[in-house]
């Protein structure tokens, strides 16, 4: 018999969409990309609009939480490197 996992832990835990803008196997500037996707997408719109929300889904699934802590911290501070 076959493990098939229900439809509500599929959607509970949906995995990151492929990006052909980073095809290997590495995930870091995926991961950079799509944090500045979100602020930028925040920026303009608001945190709550759809896209924003789905940079958001990206980002916090891809991205170790000791670095989106410290680029927040940054931001805040006004010191981030990125473009935003």
């Amino acid at each position: 018999m076959k493990f098939k996992p229900s439809e509500a832990i599929q959607e509970q835990f949906p995995s990151v969409p492929f990006d052909p803008r980073f095809p290997n196997q590495n995930q870091t500037r995926y991961c950079y990309q799509s944090y500045l996707d979100f602020h930028r997408c925040k920026k303009k719109h608001s945190e709550k609009y759809d896209a924003c929300q789905y940079f958001k889904r990206i980002y916090a699934s891809l991205c170790p939480n000791a670095w989106v802590e410290k680029w927040d911290e940054q931001i805040e501070a006004g010191k981030f490197a990125g473009r935003i």
